[in-house]
């Protein structure tokens, strides 16, 4: 273990800094906000929260807000995400840690909680999309001038404010920032402590996680759930070290050479819907797979290239382009050349349904679109030619990137950020 207490400073921000009480009235308990990281061990987040409760000698609890659009999920996604959360809550509150499960507006909720709690410390996930983070710019605004909230990067290795203060070119360009952190950052994780003093207030209702689930699953069976991955910290650690299938354990040796041969799918992770959902840390896999690169050096070197460096030029991407999920966030020259050819005559224009149900003229295609409809997956080289081909089948680029995004998101496990 480390001999770290704590998170490092540099894995944590101050998004706002409450007003000091005097020093003769308690100070109020601490709040983890969880929402990316939905893990109990490996949590950079979890340690912070309780690590600052226990030096105040105040309570701690976790609160998770199932946010009005998770309820407009799939069956598959979010099926996937609360069958993990159900597990985790029986995990953590062996530990002394009560964990509360909120819905709807999290501008209110999340608020709310924190004023009838009377929380003095809110610790949140760091995500780098727009909405998460005018939610909390909200939050910061609406709640007690007392509270303080930090926001801590449990997601990344390198943290995504240390890795670099600006928009990446590319892999190229952010590699070199990552490696010279990496000995800071890749560091094995402190026990996560138990709380010191107990938590009292609790709400009216527990959480009927069965009727939960069963109502989703219901709700969402246009897209239902898959059977190739088991929700969860404890599945997520099987595929990755597991003695009967692990990665590293089984599959690791052949990840260089095959992970690009779409025929042989055995040769990835299969980590991806665990990484998403914060069910397992990268910085975990990370240093799992450091533990084996003796053995395996060039099939570790470019498994940790994909899972810190390609991974973290997304968050980077999504951070600091705020036109991310729009043809405005693409580099220049790529919108030059996308409107120059915008209007080049097309051998076939499919309808978003035509799409969505693989029936195009181009058997590889529609095999990698359907393999994604049923099994919420697509092999990782084929995923350059299925966006490709959308651009070629399309009216235009717009239509094209819309196109894309929604057919993700609504069928695949892991979403386009």
């Amino acid at each position: 273990m480390s001999s770290a207490a704590s998170a490092q400073p540099g894995r944590i921000r101050v998004l706002k800094e409450g007003i000091r009480k005097p020093s003769d009235q308690a100070v109020g308990p601490v709040v983890y906000w969880m929402f990316r990281d939905q893990r109990l061990r490996d949590n950079w987040a979890l340690i912070h929260a309780v690590d600052e409760a226990n030096k105040a000698n105040t309570p701690v609890a976790v609160a998770f807000n199932l946010f009005d659009q998770f309820l407009g999920a799939r069956a598959r996604q979010l099926g996937f995400m609360l069958k993990g959360l159900r597990q985790l809550h029986r995990q953590i509150e062996s530990l002394q840690i009560p964990f509360f499960l909120l819905q709807g507006d999290a501008t209110v909720t999340i608020p709310n909680f924190i004023n009838e709690c009377g929380a003095s410390l809110l610790v949140t996930d760091f995500s780098p999309l727009r909405e998460i983070r005018r939610c909390k710019d909200e939050i910061g605004k609406t709640t007690s001038d007392s509270l303080t909230i930090h926001e801590v990067d449990a997601h990344n290795v390198v943290p995504i404010w240390a890795a670099s203060d600006k928009l990446e070119y590319s892999a190229r360009t952010l590699r070199g920032r990552i490696n010279k952190l990496l000995p800071d950052y890749l560091i094995e994780f402190p026990e996560l402590q138990p709380p010191t003093k107990e938590w009292t207030w609790s709400m009216d209702e527990a959480i009927d996680w069965d009727s939960l689930i069963n109502n989703v699953v219901r709700k969402g069976a246009e897209v239902p759930e898959i059977d190739w991955c088991e929700p969860g910290e404890d599945g997520a650690r099987e595929v990755l070290m597991g003695g009967q299938d692990g990665f590293l354990m089984k599959r690791l040796k052949s990840y260089s050479t095959d992970r690009n041969n779409p025929l042989k799918p055995k040769a990835l992770s299969c980590l991806s819907p665990y990484l998403h959902f914060g069910q397992i840390s990268a910085q975990r896999c990370a240093l799992e797979a450091r533990k084996v690169r003796k053995t395996y050096p060039q099939a570790v070197d470019s498994f940790l290239e994909e899972l810190i460096v390609r991974r973290e030029l997304a968050d980077n991407f999504c951070y600091y382009q705020p036109h991310y999920d729009s043809l405005k966030g693409a580099w220049e020259w790529a919108r030059k050349t996308l409107m120059d050819h915008a209007s080049d005559k097309r051998d076939h224009i499919y309808s978003l349904e035509q799409l969505e149900k693989g029936q195009t003229a181009d058997p590889l295609w529609n095999a990698s679109q359907l393999e994604m409809v049923h099994h919420g997956k697509m092999h990782g080289f084929m995923r350059m030619y299925w966006a490709k081909k959308i651009l070629e089948w399309t009216r235009g680029p717009e239509e094209a990137l819309s196109i894309s995004i929604y057919l993700n998101d609504k069928i695949c496990m892991y979403r386009a950020v």
